[in-house]
């Protein structure tokens, strides 16, 4: 039963994203490359809020509850916000690093658009969060022991699971919005992708009461998603294409670089 429960979440969490990857990314070393890249900043932002976060720590009275408690609240709001300025950092470098490519290249258009890039290091973003989310429990869930014994909810393998798929889609569409609001300068747009990152964040404060915190986040995820696609060019007629198989274009293996 336990090695069913592990493939189980293991296929929840990670098949959407490990297909978007075969499917779209795979074949292009150039979008591999970039999507490590992405996955090597959010390692970087993670690095430095745990540096900060155990600092504090030894310094503030261990034996207060509530001071350690803020203490996590603090540590969950740093790490959103310094994953958020790596993600802006990570844009700046793209810029110029597509800027580069154009002047490398034979050819009048960028090697890869900016819209690509985006969906790329998004990505990139949200398979490194979602394995630093859920790799510990992923090796606790092939035992030994069984879940809920003792009176607890038997549904944390299960929901922890749909969470971090929550937040690997939602890491590839705040990336989507993030840099087409950079791109347009709509700093409102920027601020919304922080926002929505610190509230689906924070409601994993509500745990165990795991339909406070799902049910809330795949709200947000459908928002961004809706928004990302929009933000991508999309709109219902390409929607309506793509569903049919009548758009051979649609893929981004075919996607024309702005």
């Amino acid at each position: 039963m336990t090695v069913a429960v592990f493939f189980g979440c293991t296929f929840i969490a990670f098949g959407p994203a490990v297909s978007l990857f075969l499917f779209t990314i795979a074949r292009d070393p150039l979008r591999v490359i970039f999507l490590i890249a992405g996955a090597f900043f959010w390692l970087v932002s993670l690095l430095l809020s745990s540096l900060v976060w155990f600092i504090t720590v030894q310094i503030s009275n261990k034996n207060s509850a509530t001071q350690q408690r803020g203490l996590l609240i603090f540590g969950v709001v740093l790490s959103v916000l310094l994953q958020e300025a790596f993600r802006f950092g990570y844009y700046k470098l793209l810029k110029k690093a597509n800027e580069g490519l154009l002047s490398l290249s034979q050819e009048d258009t960028m090697p890869i658009s900016m819209r690509q890039l985006a969906y790329v290091s998004g990505l990139g973003f949200g398979f490194m969060s979602g394995a630093f989310s859920v790799v510990n429990i992923l090796s606790d869930s092939l035992g030994p022991g069984t879940v809920g014994i003792h009176g607890d909810s038997q549904h944390y393998f299960i929901s922890s699971a749909f969470m971090t798929l929550a937040i690997i889609l939602l890491h590839m569409f705040w990336g989507v919005v993030f840099f087409d609001a950079c791109e347009r300068q709509r700093w409102g747009a920027l601020g919304a992708v922080v926002v929505t990152h610190l509230l689906v964040s924070c409601l994993t404060f509500v745990n165990p009461h795991y339909q406070g915190s799902l049910i809330p986040t795949y709200i947000v995820l459908s928002v961004m998603a809706v928004w990302a696609y929009s933000c991508a060019g999309g709109s219902l007629r390409n929607l309506k294409l793509c569903l049919t198989c009548k758009d051979k274009d649609f893929l981004l293996a075919n996607h024309r670089p702005r």
